[in-house]
């Protein structure tokens, strides 16, 4: 199954509390349950205006609606074709 990344422009999301950060987990995951398990949030990455999230889904349309239902913003989806890291190299 696929794996995205999905870049979320979020003014300030770097100053988000845990508990709006809880709400916006839960939301999501309410979602997800409607949307059924082929579409899985893995992790995300908050940064001072943007949210980066790893997703497992059949395509980007999945994630899409996922965005819509969220009422997330999905400023930019991208297939991850590869992983690398350091063992790459070895």
């Amino acid at each position: 199954m696929p794996k995205y990344i999905i870049e979320r422009e979020i003014p300030n999301a770097g100053n988000l509390t845990e508990d709006e950060l809880k709400g916006i987990s839960q939301k999501s995951c309410c979602v997800l349950k409607e949307l059924g398990p082929q579409i899985q949030w893995l992790e995300s990455f908050v940064t001072d205006n943007k949210v980066y999230c790893i997703y497992i889904a059949p395509d980007e349309e999945s994630v899409m609606e996922h965005a819509k239902l969220g009422e997330f913003p999905a400023n930019s989806i991208e297939e991850i074709k590869t992983i690398i890291d350091p063992t790459t190299g070895e």
